[in-house]
């Protein structure tokens, strides 16, 4: 009968870590003595990371008596102490690969719930001084698991393990953690992961991912579709229209003759503009045509102190030549068929054409709803042209807000005065069941994402188009100033050239960096990550052009055009999305 080896519990500490400051409850420490169970924690115990450790779902971690041997052995230890994995309870039996999601089990006065397997997280390497212990984990089929609390009551070391109950599919830890992390998903499985009631929120919605993307066609695997080219493509400038103050579209086609892949509503293209500067900036721009067009469009807005920006508008003629890279993006329109809002202010107009011309192409009959906000008519592009688009589909709302207009103006262009606001949405009683798609200024689009959900749209269903740096993700860090990114301190490096393009940071690559996302770290280039071994998959970013190679070798490889940062080295110059 498995037993209650240790019971091990400490509270969060600031621990230093490659010259920042990690908050963490990864040390954990035994207790002598009975110790009460609650629902949230143990007494004495905490986390540090409230958003990948803790709660209801994960309130307890285990890991097995069984799993230390293991290491002991792989690693050549000579020692352990209980709670150096970072559980709170060390038990003799309940292996990875026979513990099942769901299964209940009685251990001294409170009864549990198995609900997932532990986060990879590399704090866990850490606390152990092995860097690459989250990948180890997941491959080696020892995760470790959380449980909830069913009853509190108080456990102590030396209680026997009892099984009160089964959960339902036979679903192991060991399978369930490869089923996330690791390549040869099995959709069938994957079916049965998420009707297990037991398996916390955030895998089941996980799971639900992998399912639509196999339901799309996508795939969930590293033979994934990529982008339509890799690295950088010719393409030749056909004309140039100016649409509105300060605005001008490009109309781009193969340089070669060839036709230009089709993209999908809402994707955008990234320019490396050789004579705007040295090293040449790379600026992304949102596709204002539609998705099958036969040429690219795009639409710049002249910022006033833009590089790339400056020359595109004042420089560039027909019949020049630039370096384009695919069509990107995941800010597409969706295939529902329920009310669509499509909501922009000032250049954040044009994704959102581009889902315009696609539903009015398709001749869709859905509720759709054009809302987008300018100072006045002169800063208005694309006005008559999303008008007419409108005009042909049964079932289209629009509604136009100037801030800085005369009365005149907002009259002839049937305008509301002021902005987009919480206030004029309810005013216009908005659906609030169908999808939302954001394009405009940061501030923008963070208070139509506030007002739409107060007025009750899903969150899950409002999507935002960012072209700025995206926020960062960075578990655990804590006391860390915001810096504008910037060039890495100390000597210049002679490696392959890295551009982050979003961040409009190129900086060559160093012989004593770890990884792309080492160097990004050091440029404060926001950066995105969780395990930094190749497993999670949180730091992957699309890859412009050059080559990279892994140290080490992810678990799942990306797809193609993408890359894990954590653990790339790039062998080429490259051109980060990021």
């Amino acid at each position: 009968m498995p037993v209650l080896v240790s019971v091990n519990v400490g509270m969060p500490r600031d621990v230093p870590w490659q010259g920042k400051t990690v908050h963490t409850g990864s040390w954990k420490y035994p207790v002598s003595g009975p110790r009460m169970v609650r629902h949230l924690n143990i007494d004495g115990d905490g986390q540090g990371d409230l958003a990948g450790h803790g709660g209801e779902q994960r309130a307890v971690l285990v890991y097995q008596l069984g799993s230390y041997r293991h290491w002991q052995q792989h690693f050549g230890w000579d020692s352990f102490s209980y709670g150096q994995f970072g559980e709170n309870l060390t038990v003799d039996g309940m292996a990875d690969d026979q513990v099942c999601i769901g299964d209940r089990y009685r251990i001294g006065e409170a009864e549990f719930e198995v609900t997932q397997p532990r986060v990879t997280c590399y704090r866990v390497g850490l606390r152990l001084g092995e860097p690459q212990m989250a990948a180890l984990l997941v491959s080696h089929h020892r995760p470790g698991f959380y449980m909830r609390v069913i009853a509190e009551g108080q456990v102590r070391a030396g209680d026997e393990i009892t099984k009160t109950q089964a959960g339902p599919h036979g679903l192991s830890v060991a399978d369930t953690d490869a089923l996330l992390y690791l390549p040869g998903k099995d959709p069938a499985k994957l079916r049965l992961a998420v009707q297990v009631p037991a398996l916390s929120p955030g895998w089941q919605q996980s799971f639900r991912d992998l399912m639509a993307e196999d339901d799309n066609g996508v795939g969930t695997t590293s033979q994934n579709a990529g982008p339509a080219w890799s690295a950088f493509r010719k393409l030749r400038v056909a004309r140039i229209v100016g649409e509105s103050s300060g605005v001008c579209s490009i109309y781009l086609v193969a340089a070669d003759g060839s036709a230009v892949p089709a993209a999908r509503a809402g994707q955008y293209l990234t320019l490396r503009i050789s004579g705007a500067g040295t090293p040449a900036p790379v600026r992304s721009y949102s596709l204002s045509s539609a998705p099958d067009a036969g040429t690219y469009r795009i639409s710049v807005k002249q910022e006033p102190h833009g590089v790339a920006s400056s020359y595109l508008s004042r420089k560039v003629r027909q019949g020049a030549v630039l370096d384009v890279a695919a069509p990107r993006g995941d800010f597409v329109l969706d295939s529902r068929t329920g009310p669509v809002l499509l909501m922009s202010a000032g250049i954040g107009v044009t994704p959102v054409l581009s889902m315009l011309y696609q539903l009015a192409a398709s001749r869709s009959d859905r509720d759709i709803w054009w809302l987008h906000g300018a100072r006045g008519p002169h800063e208005h592009p694309f006005a008559a042209e999303a008008h007419d688009l409108l005009a042909s589909l049964p079932h289209a709302h629009e509604h136009v807000f100037y801030s800085a207009a005369t009365p005149a103006e907002r009259k002839r262009a049937h305008a509301a005065r002021g902005r987009i606001t919480q206030e004029a949405l309810a005013r216009l009683a908005i659906p609030t069941s169908g999808a939302a798609y954001i394009c405009g200024p940061t501030s923008f689009m963070a208070d139509v994402r506030d007002a739409l959900t107060a007025l009750g749209v899903d969150p899950a269903d409002i999507h935002a188009e960012l072209f700025g740096a995206l926020a960062s993700i960075n578990p655990g860090l804590t006391g860390q100033a915001r810096h504008s990114p910037h060039q890495p301190p100390g000597a210049s490096a002679t490696g392959p050239l890295v551009t982050f393009a979003r961040s409009g940071i190129a900086t060559r690559f160093g012989a004593d960096r770890r990884s792309v996302l080492d160097l990004a770290d050091a440029c404060d280039v926001p950066t995105r990550w969780s395990c930094r071994t190749g497993v999670c998959h949180t730091c992957i970013t699309a890859l412009l052009s050059g080559d990279i190679t892994y140290k080490p070798d992810p678990l799942e490889p990306p797809a193609h055009g993408e890359v894990l940062i954590c653990c790339a080295r790039p062998s080429t110059d490259i051109v980060l999305d990021m």
